[in-house]
């Protein structure tokens, strides 16, 4: 991914408005980040409000903004999830049912879209071995890296292409 400003970060936002793109915090660490390489999405979440969450994607030349809702639920810490986008398994609350609002009409109405995603939104670290979750959370895959990249960038580009249609 390539580098983003705060500019480009809040004007690519399709499923809220230009207010609401305006007063979103932004990740912490944003000026000193240096592992845009190894994302596919930034991903991050509002330390105020825990249910939020919010990533941008690049798609083409284009940059796309979601704000989630993440839907926290209780469940057993020996109950394991899936994430849907890098298929990286999570013990008890690791993986989360994201929301996002559809863009222009539908989401005015009310619609929605929603995917099982890694609670932390590090995908693209898991995928890569740069981050590791729970002891057999990666499953043994005959893919390579990077077809498991492409595997996730795919399955990202479906979901921001539901939230956009």
């Amino acid at each position: 991914m390539k580098p983003l400003t705060e500019h480009d970060i809040r004007t690519s936002f399709v499923n809220c408005s230009k207010g609401e793109a305006k007063r979103l915090p932004l990740p912490r660490n944003l000026a000193d980040f240096d592992h845009w390489d190894d994302l596919d999405f930034l991903g991050w979440f509002d330390l105020s409000a825990p249910d939020r969450r919010y990533l941008v994607v690049e798609r083409g030349d284009e940059l796309i903004g979601l704000s989630l809702r993440s839907v926290s639920g209780s469940r057993g810490f020996l109950r394991r999830s899936l994430c849907s986008l890098c298929l990286t398994t999570h013990p008890g609350n690791g993986v989360s049912l994201m929301t996002a609002l559809k863009a222009g009409p539908a989401g005015r109405g009310g619609n929605s879209v929603g995917l099982y995603i890694c609670a932390d939104l590090d995908c693209s670290l898991y995928v890569r071995g740069k981050k590791k979750a729970a002891p057999g959370a990666r499953m043994e895959e005959s893919l390579t890296v990077e077809q498991q990249i492409e595997r996730l960038r795919g399955n990202l580009d479906a979901f921001v292409e539901r939230v956009l249609n």
